[in-house]
């Protein structure tokens, strides 16, 4: 039996477990266990001092599943470098003496349906095609709606009058997603959640602080790596507005980047890379929407961040916001972020009271 494993990133396990267990039914899927400050240890160990940090995190999860027993490992490569750092994450494995296999399935941030085809057969020659492609949409369209569900989540979990209500409910829903049978099923089972989410009971202010956080994908979307911060704003009173999530970025990217380049067009005359003209955009939009403050979160060497952040700050500058900036890595500590997102927050609260 083969034992296929997968690097963690925030909620989004779920979906992948499930349409793995679809695909490959008589494999054993091998859930990465939860990120803590031991897998950060082991990846930068063994990464390259200068490397992103998101090479770091994959890599130490990577290692933690093949001590479970793994020996196929899926990843998916990103739109800048990161596409291309499958190949030398599998020979870091191979020189630490594991035998494994690295399926690739994105690289270069391109998705070819018959390199995919290829690659899933040296998974399991004889695995269905019409299964695979049904349950694709299936878990694409669960992607859909936990990142709808997420969005809701951002906006109301700082007002939320039982504290804890919107995370016991989420878990809740996520448990019933993993055990999903078909198109109609998941639907009803979103649309079930959607109504129990808005129940919640919530209190917002009219005066509330409103923050926009804009950056690099994986720091956004795994919360271990940007330290939590969402929940340390939510903690706040403070309603969040996040733009990148999967849905967005295998669905909705490409067909956005006309729309957004014209749109900031007087900042950025070609793709910068991965989602930095994406957050040129979105700190326009922040600013004309009279957000109260924008974050700005990246890894450590993130090259298309690094070009974009002088931007970022020309744009506030002009529209009178206040932008911080977060580089995070393995070395980054948590009272320091805490205490900036402090300073930051009061000078948001003393700016409003004026």
């Amino acid at each position: 039996m083969t034992k296929i494993a997968f690097p963690q990133m925030g909620d989004y396990h779920i979906p992948a477990s499930y349409l793995l267990s679809h695909v490959f039914p008589n494999d054993q899927i091998i859930k990465a266990p939860k990120i803590t400050s031991k897998t950060i240890e082991i990846g930068t160990k063994y990464s390259p001092e200068f490397v992103c940090t998101p090479f770091k995190y994959t890599l130490g999860t990577m290692i933690e599943s093949l001590e479970q027993g793994a020996d196929i490992l899926i990843q998916m490569g990103g739109g800048c470098r990161y596409g291309y750092y499958a190949e030398l994450q599998e020979q870091i494995l191979k020189d630490l003496g594991y035998k494994c296999k690295i399926i690739n399935l994105v690289t270069k941030g391109e998705t070819n349906f018959k390199r995919i085809n290829n690659l899933l057969k040296q998974i399991n020659p004889k695995y269905s095609k019409l299964k695979t492609i049904y349950y694709t949409f299936v878990t694409l369209k669960m992607v859909k709606y936990m990142d709808i569900i997420d969005n809701y989540i951002r906006e109301n979990i700082g007002f939320e009058q039982i504290e804890g209500s919107f995370e016991s409910l989420k878990e809740e829903m996520l448990v019933e997603f993993s055990h999903i049978k078909n198109f109609r099923h998941l639907y009803r089972t979103y649309q079930k959640y959607l109504k129990k989410f808005h129940k919640l009971k919530t209190h917002k202010p009219d005066n509330r602080l409103k923050i926009g956080i804009i950056g690099e994908l994986y720091t956004i979307m795994e919360p271990f790596s940007n330290y939590y911060l969402e929940k340390s704003l939510a903690k706040h009173h403070i309603e969040i507005k996040r733009f990148t999530n999967v849905h967005y970025l295998l669905i909705e990217k490409a067909k956005e980047y006309k729309k957004i380049k014209k749109y900031a067009k007087n900042y950025f005359k070609y793709n910068m890379g991965a989602d930095a003209s994406d957050n040129i955009a979105r700190c326009k939009y922040l600013c004309q929407k009279n957000y109260d403050g924008i974050i700005h979160i990246k890894s450590s060497f993130c090259t298309p961040e690094i070009g974009a952040m002088p931007i970022i700050s020309k744009i506030a500058n002009q529209y009178q916001k206040p932008v911080l900036f977060f580089s995070f890595d393995s070395a980054t500590s948590q009272t320091g972020v805490e205490t900036r997102l402090e300073a930051f927050y009061d000078m948001l609260e003393m700016r409003k009271e004026k």
